[in-house]
């Protein structure tokens, strides 16, 4: 069972029908909510966007037209950051030739180098910027930690003449978070990027407390575990108490887990469906858990 059969069987419960008309689909006139990026007092909305794999397309209009109304409607929704990479194969240039000039106006670009070198660094983030069709980023990430020094050295000097506004570190499994750490507590960053889901709370115990700490904003990735989120609720019907946090879904209540987390600034769910994308938003907006409720969606989830 995949995330579409769960939200065609899951959002059809009788129970459903109850719940705040902000627990449906996502109106994109309904305010999402916020949280400021700590360097800054910056706001952007909890639900950003992401791009692996989702916007990995190629020319056809059949492979594009779904993405220009997932960017259509993530817009309209009030949400802004959107993250790629280089690493995303065709990602940054399909995103950059789909987005309208207005999308640029309101967008918060993040993308990453991902390469060894500062000369290949620097050539490799004037390319990202010309894919995107932006000649200032707003967050630029060193992508799993790769020639770490280096490209700080780069990122720091390209904030100084502002080429871009955000700097950070980014990775994606378990086994780099005691790095990480490491280097937040070392390092004045911006952004840190990293793994966390009800699934794997392993950012609880060091992460998380150490980048409310050293006031840095935190990018949740992987917030559904590829899939495995759904796979490890398969068969179950919603808890009735969803509904007490306008959750009307197995993924909106992943996210209100995840956004209910002081720490975290903005989760990079990636979608190339507009369905999947509503279902998202509606996880930022309303109620959120407080401790019991989250521990109660981590055992639903376990």
């Amino acid at each position: 069972m995949n995330r579409r059969e769960l939200l065609a069987g899951g959002v059809n419960l009788m129970a459903t029908a109850a719940l705040s008309s902000r627990a449906g689909a996502a109106n994109p006139s309904d305010a999402p909510l916020m949280r400021k990026i700590p360097s800054s007092g910056e706001e952007l909305a909890l639900i950003g966007l992401g791009t692996s794999r989702t916007f990995e397309v190629g020319e056809s209009a059949a492979e594009r037209a779904p993405l220009r109304e997932v960017l259509q409607g993530f817009f309209a929704s009030g949400a802004r950051l959107i993250d790629t990479s280089p690493m995303y194969s065709t990602a940054e240039r399909v995103l950059g030739e789909l987005m309208m000039p207005d999308m640029h106006q309101r967008a918060f670009l993040a993308t990453k180098v991902w390469t060894r070198g500062e000369r290949s660094g620097i050539e490799q983030m004037m390319h990202s910027a010309q894919m995107l069709n932006s000649a200032r980023l707003d967050l630029i990430q060193v992508h799993n930690l790769l020639d770490l020094d280096t490209h700080l050295k780069t990122l720091r000097e390209w904030k100084e003449s502002g080429r871009v506004r955000y700097i950070g570190v980014t990775h994606y499994t378990v086994g780099a978070h005691a790095e990480l750490a490491r280097v937040l507590a070392r390092e004045k960053l911006d952004f840190v990027q990293f793994n966390y889901s009800p699934l794997t709370r392993d950012a609880e115990k060091r992460l998380l407390p150490l980048a409310a700490q050293r006031g840095v904003a935190v990018l949740v990735n992987r917030p559904f575990e590829d899939g495995a989120l759904f796979q490890a609720v398969r068969g179950k019907p919603l808890p009735a108490w969803a509904g007490d946090l306008d959750a009307a879904s197995w993924g909106q209540l992943a996210l209100k887990y995840i956004a209910a987390h002081p720490a975290v600034t903005c989760i990079i769910p990636a979608t190339g469906k507009l369905a999947h994308l509503k279902d998202n938003l509606t996880g930022g907006r309303g109620r959120l858990p407080d401790a019991r409720q989250r521990e109660a969606i981590a055992q639903a989830f376990a």
